[in-house]
């Protein structure tokens, strides 16, 4: 969770805070209020202080409407976002960086490689985070009450949460700012969407063997997974068979298949990708072991 923070922080502040390019997300938002405060009282307040303050508040909201351990989470990686930032700001300040001669304020030189350089750092951050039930914090709680309620795909309800925010960029921005700030957001959309796949993709893996008692308890005594036993007959010879049928890892399929051929088992096997598991797919399987040792 520290390093997917610091990862942020790093996106937030060399690639947006600069140019004042505003993405759909908080740190946006955040840039926006600074300007807003800049123009009309003369007063400037710290990107940083302005996240560290609307997080604590959405930090409520995602306790009460999305979970504890989600919301629990969510305190520690949004809470240190702002002080992350502060330690950038301090040691780091983006004007050591940036490109001489460009039109807007740019550590790339340019806002379209700011953008691209921005989005995938921070879609990489996000879909981590997401992964072990956390998020960045701010933008990221929108879009998990809209992700939990109204039942969209993730990095859609980035992208619908992030379009609404984005809008306030008229605030500051120009025209085609805020245009270019769309695109990203549409894009952080589905960039976070592609991760999000590529992390939780797993293997549904179906088995036709003879040797069937072999290959179930190397599944849940090895692998540590659990399986399903299908009574089927043949369509060619007629004769009646077990097919087993299991989710697993990329690297446990791996593992799966090495033991197969190590040990010659003859075996009809298919494999297919899925993208989401729900129910009663556990990642520590180190605890599930030793409660069945104890049994």
């Amino acid at each position: 969770m520290t390093i997917g923070m610091l990862i942020t922080a790093c996106a937030v502040y060399y690639f947006l805070v600069p140019s004042k390019l505003i993405i759909g997300t908080i740190s946006g938002l955040s840039i926006v209020i600074s300007g807003i405060s800049e123009q009309l009282f003369g007063v400037v307040l710290p990107v940083s202080v302005v996240i560290f303050v609307i997080n604590a508040i959405l930090l409520i909201l995602a306790y009460f409407l999305i979970g504890k351990e989600f919301g629990i989470k969510t305190v520690y990686t949004a809470l240190i976002l702002g002080p992350l930032m502060s330690v950038l700001e301090t040691f780091f300040p983006y004007e050591n960086y940036i490109q001489q001669g460009s039109v807007t304020p740019s550590i790339m030189g340019d806002i379209w490689f700011d953008l691209c350089c921005f989005v995938l750092l921070l879609s990489a951050a996000q879909s981590v985070l997401f992964s072990i039930n956390a998020s960045t914090g701010g933008l990221d709680i929108l879009a998990k009450i809209v992700n939990k309620y109204l039942h969209f795909d993730i990095g859609k309800s980035v992208s619908i949460a992030g379009a609404c925010i984005c809008c306030t960029a008229f605030a500051i921005n120009p025209f085609h700012m805020v245009v270019i700030g769309l695109i990203g957001t549409w894009i952080n959309g589905l960039v976070v969407d592609y991760f999000t796949t590529t992390l939780n993709n797993k293997k549904r893996v179906c088995i036709v063997s003879k040797d069937f008692e072999i290959i179930r308890k190397y599944i849940i005594n090895d692998l540590v997974r659990g399986c399903t036993l299908y009574e089927v007959i043949g369509g060619y010879t007629n004769e009646k068979s077990i097919e087993l049928e299991t989710l697993l890892t990329k690297e446990e399929f791996a593992k799966l298949m090495e033991y197969i051929n190590k040990n010659n088992i003859n075996a009809f096997i298919t494999a297919g990708n899925v993208s989401e598991v729900y129910g009663l797919w556990v990642k520590d399987k180190k605890r599930i072991k030793q409660n069945a040792e104890q049994r």
